[in-house]
């Protein structure tokens, strides 16, 4: 998804990163969730319950889709570095062949080095985006790849090992070379500055101007420029080397084209046919005005029980927020669940004319909004091993206004993130009194769902950009700008009485366990992802910290909103809930009208002056807490393996789900198994 409508909430929300109101349900305690724990990640498991109840065909789809979905990996490999993929090869050969002492410390911290990469489908940190620094010499890294046989290296025809250190070695020890894959410091080159494999040889003007004259400001239904290519520039000439059949990525998207054919060839309905049509002819020709029927095709398809996202999606590993990573979700319809997210959506004409927001930026008619819990079957691409846990689709806002919208929250993974925190001490040591730890503990897991709910389902697909606006216009802060809208959305509406009206809360006071552990997240607690001394650049973060500090410097001189000390501890303190209610609805009015008027200005100055900078006095005493507490600050997953088993004829009769695969073995697989990509795509 793209940063402007942002499909993806790629974070754990703070009810989740808190887990200081988690359940246990007993029908679970034979389920290991938890796979293993290192550096500041830790491993889970998810089930997919349901899946025995799907039919034969049904199971079938849900396998060749899954499929589809892993062949994908090694482009976002590829599109998070230029050499992402020759040091994970170069790595994955010494961790399986060397023979040596593996006990050492260093051979120890080289594997800590490849798990982590692993997990952030590159060298840099998957949410910081900072280039990780091993914890081994250079020369320990040559003494074991010249203890292995050079067949297993990732070498060029031609290649000595030597001249693969020589090109490597720089990338992955000097820390002055590709030190950030995203970089959204301000005033920077942020495209020179970015390690990731968008843009080759290109400056950030030069790109801004590119796609600037391929625009037509009169163009109603403009396609989404630049969402599926590298820009390049080539013998001074700046040109798009398109991600299709034939051209960039090739071996891995006709691998997918083969599984989402077989896909096809088992569709639940003419509607999903066509999705999955449209989508093959999207990958044959690279044509995004394919890419729109497509999206089209999948709004309008809301009868299928199993549903997917398979793509150029997400934008936020470009600086620049116009090129898609690849990503792939395959899942099907908790139809119990979703109860809760169909009253959502039936009710999303009153929510749009309610909102706080200016009359004139508001949609006179909100069409098409549909809204489901989902069963993730399988993760992959920019969802794997971090996912998320909703999803709002598609980006364009044209096709949202004309043909509406699809949403989700994941409720196996919010179900696995809940069951794997419970009892982890967060609360006790964050939480200000007991009195908010009762009211987390009783409304907040409902609330955190519920606010997901209403920032995938209704925040995004809310208001409008006045005619002529350009939807880039915003540039690298349209992300924190879009998700601080739909966060603040979800946030104004979760104290309303009409969600205790809709049923969708049990009390009136159920609104203040979410307010209390958004502010708690955004003004502290969420700075156990930043290392000391960095400021804050993800796009999340800064849409969560923004909204916290102004909400506790708006309200400063009535003490809506303290930090307090108790104990030598600083604790946020909420002293008027409903005054904070009022700070979020004045908040999404202005946030509004900067998206509405793509005022790059005001956007600028908000981002800058609230969520940007961090208190390194504050930041030092939530590390020094936060460590004590031996947790691990982000989480992902394996996933579960889909066996088909095959009659004597070829013809599939069952299709089995196992979660018995570990960490490494499955990393090592997917390497093994969906890996058609050269080591450097050029």
């Amino acid at each position: 998804m793209r940063k402007r409508n942002l499909l993806l909430i790629f974070v754990v929300l703070s009810f989740v990163l808190a887990g200081c109101n988690k359940k246990n349900n007993t029908d679970d305690q034979n389920f290991n969730y938890a796979v293993e724990k290192f550096a500041d990640l830790q491993i889970l498991r998810y089930k997919v319950p349901g899946f025995e109840n799907l039919d034969l065909k049904q199971k079938e789809l849900v396998y060749y889709l899954s499929q589809a979905a892993l062949e994908g990996r090694d482009i976002l490999f590829d599109q998070n570095g230029k050499y992402n993929l020759r040091i994970r090869r170069m790595l994955e050969a010494i961790y399986e062949n060397y023979q040596g002492d593996r006990n050492s410390d260093e051979f120890k911290q080289l594997e800590l080095y490849l798990k982590r990469i692993w997990f952030a489908n590159g060298i840099h940190h998957h949410y910081g985006c900072e280039k990780f620094i091993p914890g081994f010499s250079p020369e320990y890294l040559k003494t074991l790849i010249l203890n292995i046989d050079t067949i297993n290296l990732p070498l060029k025809k031609g290649e000595s090992v030597s001249e693969l250190c020589s090109e490597v070695f720089p990338v992955i020890f000097d820390p002055n070379v590709m030190p950030k894959r995203v970089n959204q410091v301000d005033g920077a080159d942020l495209v020179l500055t970015s390690a990731c494999n968008y843009y080759d040889g290109i400056t950030q003007d030069e790109a801004e101007a590119f796609y600037a004259q391929l625009k037509d400001p009169n163009d109603k239904t403009p396609v989404s420029h630049g969402l599926n290519s590298r820009l390049v520039k080539e013998n001074g000439i700046i040109k798009e080397k398109v991600w299709k059949v034939g051209g960039l990525y090739s071996p891995a998207i006709e691998k997918i084209v083969y599984w989402l054919r077989k896909a096809e060839g088992v569709a639940e309905n003419e509607k999903q046919k066509e999705v999955i049509s449209n989508l093959i002819a999207y990958y044959e020709s690279g044509d995004l005005s394919k890419f729109d029927e497509y999206v089209i095709s999948w709004v309008n398809d809301t009868d299928s029980h199993i549903d997917f996202v398979n793509g150029f999606t997400e934008s936020y590993g470009d600086p620049l927020g116009m090129k898609a990573s690849w990503e792939s979700l395959v899942n099907f319809k908790d139809l119990e669940a979703t109860k809760r997210t169909q009253t959502i959506s039936d009710n999303a004409q009153w929510f749009e004319d309610n909102s706080p927001i200016d009359d004139k930026f508001k949609k006179s008619e909100v069409k098409g909004v549909t809204a489901k819990v989902i069963t993730a079957a399988i993760l992959a691409g920019d969802l794997y091993p971090a996912t998320a846990i909703g999803i709002n689709l598609p980006n364009a806002n044209w096709i949202r206004a004309e043909h509406g919208s699809k949403s989700v929250t994941i409720g196996n993974i919010t179900d696995a993130y809940n069951k794997a925190s419970h009892g982890n001490g967060f609360g006790d040591e964050f939480i200000y009194s007991e009195e908010e730890k009762a009211l987390i503990d009783q409304y907040g897991d409902l609330t955190g769902d519920l606010h997901t709910d209403l920032h995938e389902c209704l925040g995004h697909g809310s208001g409008k950009l006045l005619d002529g606006v350009d939807p880039d216009a915003l540039k690298a802060y349209g992300a924190t700008i879009e998700e601080a809208r739909a966060d603040l959305f979800g946030l104004y509406y979760m104290a309303d009485p009409k969600l205790v009206e809709l049923g969708l809360l049990p009390s009136q006071d159920a609104y203040k366990a979410e307010y209390y552990n958004f502010l708690m997240n955004g003004l502290m607690t969420q700075l156990v992802r930043i290392e000391q001394g960095n400021i804050i650049e993800e796009s999340h973060m800064r849409n969560r910290q923004l909204i916290a500090r102004w909400v506790l410097e708006k309200g400063a001189d009535d003490k809506i909103v303290e930090l307090k000390q108790k104990d030598g501890k600083t604790y946020v303190v909420v002293n008027d809930y409903v005054k904070v209610r009022e700070l979020f609805g004045q908040l999404l009015s202005e946030i509004q009208a900067i998206k509405s008027t793509g005022d790059h200005a005001a956007a600028r100055e908000i981002v800058e002056n609230y969520a940007v900078k961090v208190d390194p006095q504050l930041h030092e005493e939530i590390l020094e807490r936060y460590k004590k507490l031996n947790l691990a600050p982000y989480k992902g997953f394996v996933n579960p393996i889909y066996e088909a088993i095959v009659d004597d004829n070829g013809e599939i009769t069952d299709v089995l789900v196992t979660y018995n695969e570990g960490y490494a073995e499955q990393m090592l697989r997917y390497s093994k198994e969906y890996s058609s990509l050269p080591s450097i795509n050029e």
